[in-house]
């Protein structure tokens, strides 16, 4: 866990979210600025920066996690044609909060290529 960092601070309960799944060590909720009907943030609860900054003792989570955005993907019936599954790594990536996660968009039709 890293101190000042939001989404360590979400896992922790010490910011309130929509938790819509959660185990020892992975924790997943609504993004507060949905990009979709469902926008769901799926995170590892230990902190890692970003995938540039993963390491092989960090493969198992990462990988189990796309186990996981299926199992939740399946408690949405928006999602049941087919969903988006997005990891901004870096600045240039677009991303904004440096603690590696997911955004598991559907509800919609996406289209190609992304923004």
């Amino acid at each position: 866990m890293s101190e000042n960092c939001l989404f360590c601070k979400i896992t922790k309960g010490e910011i309130p979210s929509y938790k819509v799944y959660e185990d020892e060590k992975v924790f997943a909720f609504r993004d507060i600025n949905p990009q979709a009907p469902v926008h769901i943030l799926i995170i590892p609860k230990k902190h890692i920066g970003g995938l540039n900054t993963a390491s092989e003792e960090d493969e198992r989570i990462l990988g189990n996690i796309q186990i996981i955005v299926s199992k939740i993907a399946k408690q949405f019936s928006e999602m049941g044609n087919g969903f988006r599954l997005v990891n901004n790594c870096g600045a240039d990536g677009g991303q904004t909060v440096f603690h590696i996660h997911y955004h598991l968009l559907g509800g919609r039709v996406f289209g190609w290529p992304p923004g």
